[in-house]
């Protein structure tokens, strides 16, 4: 049976289709202003890498932000459980799951058997997420591809103090002004997020082994900046499935799931 799982983030939308437990293909495409439109993209893309039809895919699961935009899933469910069912896929010895996004952070906590036992959000505040990061490169004129790899270069920790992207960007000018290297600059704006991120996931209760994913986790500068916070190794995906596209992993497993009658 063929599933395919829909990530519908806040910035981009991301497909996964599933076989029997084998990933076929993925796709991921800005999610723009019309987001049944760029699920509709993603699905046809992903199809088309390995020439199937829509006709085959026997059922659809979509979540993510955007989810209630797309009238043809056959069922929508959280990022909670697609973040849980995926990762417990992928790593089965995780018990929390910290998953960073373009506009939101959140954690949770699970039980040996991959359930959902807490979990807290970071909502509404661009400081604990991408969009802070990406603010941030637009501000120190840096590719952000390039933001990770100048944040490892840093020798010294820079306080930043802001809460507020709109503030944090006046701090970084003021950095600036003082002549502070630019890769010091960076690690602070890294240690800002993990700092707000680790401390959402410690209300929630961190318990090893601790995996990251979201689309920031593809930030080595932050990843560094969370194994520093926490004081421990996070555990990132890479292969068969890469940080961002978890969420649309768990949801075409639970469709395949639903299908064999779980």
């Amino acid at each position: 049976m063929t599933t395919i799982g829909i990530d519908l983030g806040a910035k981009n939308t991301k497909v996964l289709i599933l076989k029997n437990d084998k990933i076929l293909s993925t796709a991921s495409v800005l999610s723009g202003f019309d987001q049944k439109a760029s699920a509709d993209e993603a699905i046809n893309r992903a199809l088309k890498k390995i020439g199937m039809t829509r006709g085959e895919i026997k059922y659809i699961t979509a979540t993510g932000a955007g989810m209630d935009a797309i009238p043809f899933a056959n069922e929508k469910v959280t990022e909670i459980s697609a973040n849980a069912r995926g990762i417990y896929a992928v790593y089965p010895s995780v018990r929390t799951v910290i998953d960073v996004g373009a506009e939101e952070g959140r954690a949770i906590r699970l039980n040996e058997n991959g359930k959902v036992v807490d979990f807290g959000i970071n909502e509404k505040c661009a400081a604990g997420a991408g969009a802070f990061t990406e603010a941030m490169a637009r501000a120190l004129e840096v590719d952000l591809e390039k933001m990770g790899e100048l944040s490892l270069k840093s020798t010294k920790a820079v306080p930043m103090n802001a809460q507020c992207t709109i503030f944090a960007e006046s701090e970084v000018v003021s950095l600036i002004h003082q002549k502070t290297p630019k890769e010091d600059i960076v690690r602070a704006v890294h240690d800002a997020i993990a700092d707000r991120i680790t401390s959402m996931a410690r209300r929630v209760g961190i318990e090893k082994e601790v995996a990251l994913v979201g689309g920031v986790a593809n930030n080595i500068g932050f990843v560094d900046a969370m194994t520093r916070n926490l004081g421990y190794d996070l555990l990132v995906p890479k292969d068969p499935i890469v940080p961002e596209f978890i969420s649309a992993y768990g949801a075409a497993l639970l469709a395949q799931d639903k299908l064999n009658g779980g």
